[in-house]
């Protein structure tokens, strides 16, 4: 206090710790950020796998008919073999076969751990060898060549021929030694093939109609004598007709047999002469020949043709050697008939069925009862609708219908056993829960101020339906359709028991009245990969058509669900943001 005045001194505030900056942090399960890459990472691995599926089908389809070399091997043991090379892997041989091996053999074995690579090869000559496939040994192998006059001959009965061609003789003329490019060569197996489908066809159809008007007519005069009874006048004149019939069509039938035999001693006198690596000659008729080239000798040109050529066999012609060879063209007419008999069927009943629980049926415990049984009908195992469609529509429903329409074929069934129409109408019912569900979602789906701005107009309620609901709901309706036909084209376990078999060459159609047989037998691409696959006398012969039917099947559903979806989006864009 110097000029004598108090002096307040306030002490200064202290000061506060600084506080922290906080940053805002939520847990990361509250985001969903792992359950989001979990979901993310399933369904990326989900379409990682189908894509791997699809893309192992198709390498393998596609590849199957490539032409492939023919490899020569020298075998340690001094033997000679010729096949073409379809897959390696390795294994672990016996102790005593390692001990038996050379000092160098063994090292390479020990430094492998044990294990030894070995490769499959395709040697054919079935009737030669008794087997079409060799697996060969790394340490058995001395030298390997590819010899431009090694031929691969695919043949009509024993599988395919491996060898070089000797000779080759035409009538009774002496065997003449030429190379498969010849032009002389060529011509003889030309003639040779065209006479053997002369022959087919006289068989097959000239001979076979003779036969089915035959016994037409001999059906025909014991249905007379169900009618009229035994010995009556009808049926002394049915009779009569039958022999007279029976008279002219014998010497029909005499004459087309004269000249199948003909044909046939022509046959056997062209005939080509093989021999196989080792030395062993086999003789074939040249009309037996399919097709035949010198494997290591094709520039890619001649491979492309050769290529297109077996997709074409494969596409349009019938099976051969159990399946495994020729082609499929019986089965893929008979899945596309069943499929399109079975949306003829299940479309409207589908449609039918859905529109009376949604539109007309009133709304309550039974009709929850109903739509409840729906969508357990479609998690039933397919083969109990194969067992129910062989007790109901094969045994009683045809059976009754061979008494009523053709008790003259009995005890022989007509209708009373598997055919088209019968898997047809199976396939049906296990699709057509799926056809219902699909149709109510779209029925649903369209506005209800629709259905009222139609009714305030004066329409009736069929009116509505038909020229409002129906229209709109035609896309939803599509999508049933396209569902049901996929599963329904795929489906093989209620085929084998109403219609489908190993072998039906003849189609369920021809130029007979009534042209389409529904009741008979038919093939099947879904059972032609299954009958290839595991009932097959040699797996591996039969490896590479599966995978070719398979992709072949995947590629017949595609097209089919393809042109329902275009057909379905025409129908979106019809619709498209139209109000009432």
């Amino acid at each position: 206090m110097m000029d004598g005045r108090a002096t307040l001194r306030v002490p200064a505030p202290s000061r506060a710790p600084a506080a922290r900056p906080r940053h805002a942090s939520t847990d990361l399960a509250a985001l969903g950020e792992p359950y989001l890459w979990t979901l993310g990472g399933c369904l990326a691995l989900g379409i990682a796998m189908v894509a791997g599926l699809l893309l192992l089908v198709f390498w393998n389809g596609a590849l199957t008919f490539w032409p492939q070399p023919i490899a020569v091997l020298e075998l340690a043991g001094g033997e000679r073999l010729a096949g073409v090379e379809t897959r390696g892997g390795t294994y672990r041989p016996r102790p005593d076969v390692v001990a038996a091996l050379p000092p160098t053999a063994q090292a390479v074995v020990a430094q492998n751990r044990g294990l030894v690579e070995r490769t499959l090869y395709r040697t054919g000559n079935f009737d030669l060898y008794g087997d079409d496939f060799r697996w060969v040994s790394s340490f058995q192998i001395a030298g390997i060549q590819y010899p431009t006059d090694m031929l691969f001959v695919e043949r009509l009965e024993w599988g395919v021929f491996i060898g070089r061609l000797r000779s080759f003789q035409v009538g009774a003329g002496e065997p003449v030694q030429a190379a498969v490019s010849d032009a002389a060569f060529q011509a003889a197996h030309a003639v040779a093939r065209a006479r053997a489908q002369s022959i087919r066809a006289i068989e097959r159809h000239e001979i076979g109609r003779i036969n089915n008007t035959l016994e037409r007519e001999r059906l025909g005069a014991r249905r007379v004598a169900f009618d009229h009874g035994e010995g009556s006048g009808e049926h002394q004149a049915a009779l009569a007709r039958l022999a007279s019939l029976t008279s002219r069509l014998e010497q029909d039938y005499a004459g087309l047999a004269r000249e199948v035999e003909r044909l046939k001693a022509m046959d056997a006198q062209d005939r080509a002469r093989f021999a196989d690596v080792g030395g062993r000659e086999k003789e074939m008729p040249l009309s037996q020949i399919v097709r035949l080239y010198a494997a290591n000798d094709l520039n890619a040109v001649q491979q492309v043709a050769i290529y297109l050529a077996r997709w074409w066999e494969f596409v349009s012609d019938e099976p051969r050697e159990a399946n495994t060879e020729g082609g499929v063209w019986p089965a893929i007419f008979g899945t596309l008939a069943m499929t399109l008999l079975m949306v003829v069927v299940v479309a409207p009943f589908g449609v039918v069925t859905a529109l009376y629980l949604r539109e007309y049926a009133k709304q309550g415990r039974l009709v929850s009862i109903v739509r409840i049984s729906v969508n357990n009908l479609a998690g039933v195992p397919s083969i109990v609708y194969g067992v129910f469609g062989l007790g109901f529509f094969a045994y009683f429903l045809g059976g009754s219908i061979d008494q009523l329409f053709f008790p003259e074929r009995l005890p022989s069934p007509t209708f009373g056993t598997g055919g088209l129409l019968w898997s047809s109408l199976t396939l049906a019912l296990l699709t057509v829960p799926v056809v219902i569900v699909a149709t109510e979602e779209a029925i649903a789906a369209v506005p209800r101020s629709m259905r009222e701005g139609s009714l305030a107009c004066g329409a009736s309620k069929w009116q509505t339906i038909r020229h409002i609901v129906l229209p709109r709901a035609m896309p939803g309706i599509m999508t049933g359709i396209i569902l049901a036909m996929a599963r329904g084209a795929s489906e093989v376990a209620p085929l084998m028991l109403v219609g489908v078999v190993k072998l039906a060459p003849e189609l369920p159609i021809d130029g007979t009245f009534p042209y389409l047989h529904p009741e008979r037998s038919f093939m099947h691409l879904g059972f032609h990969i299954y009958d290839v696959g595991f009932q097959s006398r040699n797996s591996e012969a039969g490896k590479p058509m599966v995978f070719v039917t398979t992709l072949l099947l995947i590629t017949l559903i595609t097209a089919m669900t393809a042109t329902a979806i275009v057909v379905r989006a025409r129908l979106s864009r019809k619709f498209a943001g139209s109000q009432f």
